[in-house]
């Protein structure tokens, strides 16, 4: 059985002459952030590993989870603008010693990819969090894997 955690990153700030990649966390993020990882730890969430987007508010977000759960995280940049199928790419790429994984992204994509293995409508805000048992032993095995819902946590609503 594995663990696919999808972790929308966290409010953001757009300074001017700022790219789209280059973005920063606006304070109510930073909190937010803080606030759902600890929420998450503080209800026995088992994290693995973190995987985020190389974009500065995502890979910020993570690094914040990070100081909750002191694990090593990557970047991956298929989870940057995302489509359905880059996030299939990126988990068929795990390793399958990580039962527990979250992804660091971004909307529409995570949103979208969230609605394609689930039959609940998403649309993630900044820093919704939604986790999915995934009834397989590999990685590999994610396409035809029975997908379930455990859980959606907006950080307006914890």
């Amino acid at each position: 059985m594995k663990q696919l955690i999808l972790v929308r990153h966290a409010k953001s700030d757009w300074p001017e002459e700022t790219s789209d990649f280059d973005r920063p966390l606006a304070d109510k993020g930073l909190l937010d952030a803080l606030k759902m990882s600890k929420f998450l730890k503080n209800n026995k969430i088992g994290i693995d590993y973190l995987l985020s987007s190389p974009a500065v508010r995502a890979l910020s977000t993570c690094k914040i989870f990070n100081q909750t759960y002191n694990l090593t995280f990557g970047t991956d940049e298929k989870l940057y603008n995302p489509s359905e199928s880059n996030f299939e790419s990126v988990i068929y790429d795990l390793n399958d010693d990580l039962n527990s994984v979250a992804f660091f992204s971004h909307n529409n994509g995570i949103s979208n990819f969230a609605n394609s293995i689930s039959e609940d409508i998403f649309h993630f805000p900044t820093c919704g969090v939604a986790g999915f048992q995934i009834e397989c032993d590999s990685w590999s095995q994610f396409d035809g894997a029975n997908k379930k819902l455990l859980f959606f946590y907006e950080p307006g609503k914890i």
